[in-house]
């Protein structure tokens, strides 16, 4: 191959692992952000019933804490999605949107100890 190639070749390498270097940059902060705008939710939404943070954990004997469902093992962003969207006779209905949703999940999550 001649040199224009190889300069070419390297070029485009570079190109796309900068590319991939400022979108996982900026998915980073993002998920900071979602976290506390899940905290803002939670604070508005949920800690009436729920104790939402780290330090109240297991001060309350009615529904679970936070920190509770973040760590049961079967606790996955998936599983908390759907359990949002489903209908439950002990809790509001909330309807969320799928942003609301996901910051919220975010930061259940970021409550797992274990």
């Amino acid at each position: 191959m001649s040199r224009t190639v190889w300069i070419r070749i390297v070029l485009a390498a570079a190109i796309a692992l900068a590319a991939l270097f400022f979108i996982r940059l900026h998915n980073a902060g993002g998920a900071s952000s979602d976290s506390a705008t899940g905290y803002r939710l939670a604070a508005a939404w949920c800690k009436d019933c729920h104790s939402i943070e780290a330090a109240t954990a297991g001060a309350s004997s009615g529904p679970p804490d936070f920190t509770a469902i973040a760590d049961r093992r079967a606790t996955t962003a998936l599983s908390l999605k759907v359990f949002l969207q489903t209908s439950h006779p002990t809790m509001p209905n909330l309807i969320l949107k799928p942003d609301e949703s996901d910051s919220l999940v975010n930061y259940i999550l970021s409550l797992k100890r274990n």
